[in-house]
């Protein structure tokens, strides 16, 4: 309903406020508080929501605005998010009802101080950074990529994107389940070993299999790639400390993922190839791998202290 520009940015603002109130860094909290044992195979099939949102919204919103206008099909978007999504939050308890719950909610936060002096932490936030950063890049110009350097047809390019998609559903159930039987630091490093792999694939494949290969496995990494972040930090530093700590973790993300596909692009336009574009991000899956392969093995326990 907006007609002026600063008016505009003052709603973009608030939108970008309700993802964050709203958006990984709350669920991944919740998850962690409600979920020990099967804690992975929890935040899969919770990331699965976001894989099918992205694939039914855009075609909800394209239905609506075809239908009743873009104007009026943002406000619908705006009721339905409201009416789907405020009751979930509206009745969800912070902790489990029992006696693990009760304990966890009882315990004195863990203070963060110790936590920004141990180098884990940092290793940890490069190896997200480094990778985040690399998937970002990878994801924002891969249509660029297939239509200007390899002058694919939008079909094939739209398949290969959908494909991505559906591969990212199947990443995230599948790192889910492997972080609940082995250890949480070999499933981090084979995710971002597979980011790291896949890339050099879509610059190298010579025909149509060759990009579906990459769409599959780069899928997979793609879809495990977020996820395991949180696991991997409560692991190391305990649930009461996570929260804020994933703040940190998630703004520096963020970053990344902002960054790295504008370097990439400006590289293209400099060089007119994306060549050393995709280099830079190969190089940056791969110092997040290496980061990962740094992390010491022991874990927190529910308190934020050191645990084997």
């Amino acid at each position: 309903m907006v007609s002026t520009l600063p008016l505009f940015y003052i709603c973009y603002l608030f939108n970008a406020i309700g993802n964050v109130c709203g958006g990984p860094l709350p669920n991944q909290i919740l998850l962690t508080r409600w979920f020990d044992h099967h804690r992975g195979k929890a935040m899969g099939f919770a990331y699965l929501g976001i894989g099918i949102g992205g694939a039914i919204v855009p075609l909800l919103a394209y239905g609506l605005t075809q239908a009743i206008g873009w104007h009026a099909a943002l406000m619908s978007l705006g009721v339905l998010l409201v009416v789907v999504a405020f009751p979930a939050a509206w009745f969800v308890r912070e902790w489990p009802d029992d006696e693990r719950g009760r304990l966890a909610a009882a315990a004195p936060l863990a203070p963060i101080a110790p936590v920004l002096r141990r180098p884990a932490f940092y290793l940890l936030l490069v190896g997200s950074m480094c990778s985040i950063g690399a998937v970002g890049g990878t994801v924002q110009n891969l249509k660029l990529y297939l239509s200007l350097d390899r002058e694919l047809s939008q079909a094939l390019i739209a398949q290969v994107a959908s494909m991505v998609l559906v591969s990212s559903l199947i990443g995230r159930v599948l790192m889910g389940y492997l972080a609940d039987r082995w250890s949480r630091k070999r499933v981090m490093l084979l995710i971002y070993l597979i980011v790291a792999v896949s890339i050099p694939q879509l610059f190298f494949a010579s025909g149509t299999a060759g990009l579906y290969l990459f769409a599959f496995a780069f899928g997979i990494g793609l879809g495990g790639d977020y996820m395991i972040i949180p696991l991997m930090a409560a692991d190391l530093f305990g649930v009461k400390a996570l929260g804020r700590l994933m703040g940190v973790v998630l703004t520096a993300d963020t970053i990344a993922e902002s960054t790295a596909p504008m370097l990439v692009a400006a590289i293209r336009d400099h060089t007119g190839s994306y060549a050393t574009g995709f280099v830079v991000l190969v190089t940056l899956a791969a110092i997040g791998a290496v980061a990962v392969a740094m992390l010491p093995s022991r874990v927190a326990d529910g308190h934020g202290q050191q645990g084997h």
